[in-house]
Parts: C-alpha cells; sequence; structure tokens
C-alpha cells in the first residue's frame, strides 16, 4: 500500500501519465464583438475539465485553448463552447513541446 502511494505521488511530482498538454485554437461563431465576448468565453471555459489557459484574439477571431488532453478532448472542448452559445471550428490541435512544459 505504502508503495503504491509513493509511486501514485512521485508521478504526479515528475509529471507523468496524465499531462498530456495541447494547444487548441478555434474559431467561434458567431463572431467575438467587444471584451465582454471575450470575457464570456474565458469566464465558462475556465471550468471546462483539463483547461489549463485560455487567450481570446477579436484581432484574428480565434480562441486558444491550452489543455490536459488525458482529461479532456477537442469534442468535449467544443461542446463546452457550444453551451455558452458558440459554435466553432477547429483551426490547430498541436501537442505542446516537452521544452514548453518546462517552463510553465
Amino acid at each position: 500500500m505504502k508503495h503504491t502511494i509513493l509511486i501514485t505521488l512521485m508521478a504526479l511530482i515528475l509529471g507523468i501519465g496524465g499531462n498530456d498538454l495541447r494547444v487548441l485554437v478555434l474559431t467561434p461563431t458567431p463572431q467575438m464583438h467587444c471584451e465582454s465576448c471575450e470575457n464570456k468565453i474565458k469566464s465558462n471555459m475556465r471550468f471546462e475539465k483539463g483547461v489549463k489557459k485560455i487567450e481570446t484574439n477579436l484581432e484574428t477571431q480565434q480562441v486558444t485553448i491550452t489543455y490536459d488532453a488525458s482529461k479532456n478532448t477537442v469534442e468535449g472542448l467544443q461542446k463546452g463552447m457550444k453551451k455558452i452559445g458558440y459554435d466553432t471550428k477547429v483551426v490547430s490541435d498541436n501537442a505542446v513541446k516537452k521544452e514548453e512544459k518546462k517552463s510553465k
């Protein structure tokens, strides 16, 4: 029992298993028009499982979500956006490079 707890703690500390960070870029429909639109997305999407960081850009009409792929999926995040009134199109979904993980 002690051995299992020790291994689990070590895995959490070292970030092994379950720290598969990805960066998802979406375009929302309807478009974001103002800071209020951005805040609506940020304040609601932060509660979706695995979400680590959310950035919005009115100029490019893109929402960038850094998330843990072991806790959520692209489809799950799109459903979260749908709940708050936005259909989305995936622009990209890429793994975070290990160097980027260490610097955060």
